[in-house]
This record gives structure tokens, C-alpha cells and sequence, in this order.
């Protein structure tokens, strides 16, 4: 009832703030449960290709599969490319500016690009996190204090000054305070947990991109290679 209460007295800035609140709030959820999605499902995925990356007889089984079952999780999708850059350098040669350099140099600079690309990926949604993080407890504050000024002039034209008179208005615009902070945390939390398990995920990606980087320019893996 408070909140009814509160919406129905405020004008048009206090619902403003109010719609602005809850707009975040639904913003900061779906990348929430998206993000959550996308994690789960592509860490499935990842210990399904590596599996069969360590498990496979050859390179060639390995590309011949990525080749007739295209995919665009982050090992899979460097596994191509790295393969795909090393047959293209060993293939052509250098003939243009970004093919320049030994074979070990186009190879890195290729998985390299793809690696950039997996983290920008990883990062989507992450700066909406933080704004929403950062600033959904000031625009609650800033709606408190929007509500509890109009609160104290009608009080003041009013000519009601008694403690009862006063404590709920002031209580109801408390409310944007509430919500703020309430659509402030799980977005801090969520942020943090992206964060960790942004870095988890590249920390693998690179240790597996060493891995192959020795596979393809000696034929042998790194000897504390634990993945196979």
C-alpha cells in the first residue's frame, strides 16, 4: 500500500525514476540468467571438444570434424582457425601484409586474433552489469530525495508538522532508496561472478593455446598437458 501510495502522490520525475529502477532491474536479470545460460552451456561444450581433441587419432580428424560440424565454442573456434592458419602459411606462403613473417608468426598472430575475439565475447553484457551496479543506488537516493522534498512542501502548505504527519511521507520515498540498493546488488554480485569466471575461462583458453601452438609447430604436446 506504501508504494501505491507513494506512486500515486509523486509526479511525473518520481515515476520517471521509479520506471528507470525497474528497467534496470529487468536489464540487470536478463543478462543475469543469460550470462548463467551461456556459461553453463558452453562449459558443457568445452569439455565435450576437448575430450574428443585429446581422444582424436590425428590433426586431420580433428579438422575434418570441425569442418562438417562447425562450432563456435571458444577451444573449438581456435582449434580451426590455428589449423586453418597453419595449412594456409604452409599451403601459400606470404603474399600479403598480414600473412608476413615464419609460419610460427602468422600462427600466433591467428590465435591471437581468436582469443581476442573469444574475450570480447565473454565481456558482452559485463559494462551494463557495472553501469546498472554503480548507478542504481544514486538514482534511488536522488528519487528519495526528490520524493521526501515534495513530501516536506506538502506538509509545509499543509501546516502539518507533527511526527506522524511526517514519517510517512518520508517513509514512502524511502522506498527509492530500497530499490535502488535492491537492483544495485545482484548486479554487483553477478558482475564479480562474470568477472572470475571470464578469467577462469581465458586462463584455460591460453594454457590450451600453448598446448596447441607446440602441437602444430613441433608434433608434440607440452609435457604437463593434463587435458588428455
Amino acid at each position: 500500500m506504501d508504494l501505491k501510495h507513494f506512486l500515486a502522490q509523486s509526479d511525473t520525475v518520481g515515476q520517471l525514476l521509479f520506471g528507470l529502477l525497474i528497467t534496470m532491474s529487468m536489464a540487470s536479470w536478463f543478462f543475469i540468467v543469460l550470462k548463467a545460460w551461456r556459461y553453463r552451456v558452453a562449459g558443457r561444450h568445452s569439455e565435450q571438444f576437448l575430450h574428443r581433441f585429446w581422444n582424436a587419432a590425428s590433426l586431420n580428424d580433428v579438422a575434418q570434424s570441425l569442418r562438417q560440424h562447425p562450432s563456435n565454442e571458444p577451444f573449438a573456434h581456435l582449434t580451426y582457425h590455428a589449423i586453418t592458419a597453419t595449412r594456409h602459411h604452409a599451403a601459400h606462403g606470404a603474399h600479403r601484409l598480414h600473412e608476413a613473417g615464419s609460419a610460427t608468426e602468422f600462427l600466433t598472430r591467428a590465435m591471437r586474433r581468436v582469443i581476442d575475439e573469444e574475450t570480447t565475447k565473454l565481456e558482452w553484457g559485463l559494462t551494463a552489469l557495472a553501469s546498472i551496479a554503480s548507478t542504481a543506488p544514486f538514482v534511488g537516493l536522488f528519487g528519495t530525495v526528490w520524493g521526501v522534498y515534495h513530501a516536506l512542501i506538502g506538509i509545509g502548505n499543509n501546516g502539518l508538522g507533527t511526527l506522524d504527519q511526517i514519517a510517512g511521507p518520508v517513509g514512502e520515498a524511502l522506498i527509492m532508496t530500497g530499490l535502488g540498493l535492491a537492483v544495485a546488488i545482484p548486479a554487483v554480485l553477478a558482475y564479480n561472478d562474470c568477472s572470475r569466471n571470464n578469467r577462469l575461462v581465458l586462463a584455460k583458453l591460453d594454457a590450451f593455446a600453448h598446448d596447441l601452438f607446440a602441437f602444430l609447430t613441433t608434433g608434440a604436446t607440452v609435457p604437463t598437458q593434463s587435458g588428455g
